[in-house]
């Protein structure tokens, strides 16, 4: 287990509550990039993987928290897209 790859998963992990929630009241796709979303899931992805393959030990409850957080930004994105869709119909 490193401390490095922790305090990173940490970091990376405590900026999707804002993100999330900043896409859940604004209604609106402006500023998110749902390719960069889906990079950034298959990032954690492969780190779960990395984990179940060569590594296992508790780091992986952090990559599984971010894929998660990171998969409800990317469902309000498609939320979020329906609806500015429906308010310029």
């Amino acid at each position: 287990m490193s401390v490095f790859e922790i305090i990173m998963l940490v970091c990376f992990g405590a900026a999707w509550p804002f993100s999330i929630y900043r896409s859940y009241r604004s209604r609106s796709t402006s500023g998110k990039s749902v390719t960069f979303l889906f990079i950034i899931l298959i990032g954690y992805i492969s780190g779960l993987v990395h984990k179940v393959l060569n590594n296992l030990d508790m780091v992986i409850v952090l990559y599984g928290i971010n894929a998660v957080m990171v998969s409800i930004d990317i469902l309000l994105f498609y939320r979020n897209r329906r609806y500015e869709r429906m308010v310029a119909d």
